[in-house]
């Protein structure tokens, strides 16, 4: 049921060595696909990295946040072509999204990498340093990176009492209650 998959969801960083099957991996693949975005204008494209020589450089792409790759069995890169949607950023993150909940379905672990706005060093960001790793055209842009494999930690799922329910309003900001069923649609 897809509320025990969000809860049960957590970033896992470690991860046993062993590889991926085959079939998790196209299940992943169809997940990307099948990816909503804005007017259908699809602007994502992935690459999916799992060449360890790869995966040790992509670990270094920022200071902070990527070093758990280099023991990865499997990254990806998701990209936008910004040129097809002016949400690509939207677009991309949704895709993200939909990476890390496919694989928790896989009973895969999964983390998100953040890559646009960041640095890989005082010259260079983590974006412009993966597009010369792994050969992205100029005009792609980099939103993320998912390392995902079999978990080797375990984090224990979400509690529904650990909610902030104080976020979420009624009709206006700041409104907690809700109005009579009657009254609404």
């Amino acid at each position: 049921m897809f509320f025990d998959l969000i809860k049960k969801r957590r970033s896992i960083r470690k991860f046993k060595e062993k590889m991926i099957e085959e079939e998790k991996i196209e299940l992943l693949k169809q997940a990307m696909l099948l990816t909503p975005s804005s007017k259908g204008r699809n602007p994502w494209e992935f690459i999916l990295v799992d060449q360890r020589e790869l995966l040790i450089k992509l670990s270094e792409s920022k200071p902070h946040g990527s070093a758990f790759l280099a023991h990865t069995p499997l990254a990806i890169v998701v990209i936008a072509n910004p040129n097809r949607s002016d949400v690509w950023i939207e677009d991309t993150s949704i895709a993200t999204t939909y990476i890390l909940l496919a694989a928790e379905a896989l009973e895969l672990g999964a983390c998100w990498i953040q890559i646009r706005k960041r640095k890989y060093s005082d010259t260079i960001d983590a974006e412009e340093y993966i597009k010369n790793l792994l050969s992205i055209p100029g005009d792609r842009r980099i939103l993320s990176m998912v390392g995902i494999g079999y978990p080797d930690e375990n984090k224990m799922p979400r509690k529904e009492e650990d909610l902030e329910y104080n976020r979420v309003f009624f009709n206006q900001f700041g409104n907690y209650e809700r109005i009579s069923k009657k009254e609404t649609i």
